[in-house]
């Protein structure tokens, strides 16, 4: 089932969220080639693709997993959670109907 997992950035965490990236990319990178990633990215906190010194509000992630409680725990085991990022997360269920 798909779910979305949402991470709410904490107020000043640009220079965390810099440093644990390519960890993060990582595991996002083997979602993607497992076939189970549907999209991901950040929100920026202006309304600009490179916010630069703004920074970002969170980032959404829609993937497949086997259950409610396996999406939450790759969330909580997420770079961006060690290193203090995200403030607060959240995983939903998700139903995708368009693009069919």
């Amino acid at each position: 089932m798909l779910y979305a997992l949402i991470g709410e950035d904490a107020p000043g965490s640009l220079e965390q969220r810099i440093a644990a990236r390519p960890d993060h990319l990582v595991r996002l990178r083997t979602l993607q080639a497992e076939g189970r990633m549907v999209l991901a990215g950040p929100f920026p906190a202006i309304d600009a693709s490179d916010p630069g010194a703004a920074g970002f509000l969170g980032s959404l992630i829609v993937a497949d997993f086997a259950s409610l409680a396996d999406a939450r725990a790759w969330m909580e085991a997420d770079p961006y959670v060690a290193a203090g990022v995200y403030a607060r997360t959240e995983v939903r269920p998700f139903r995708k109907v368009f693009p069919e």
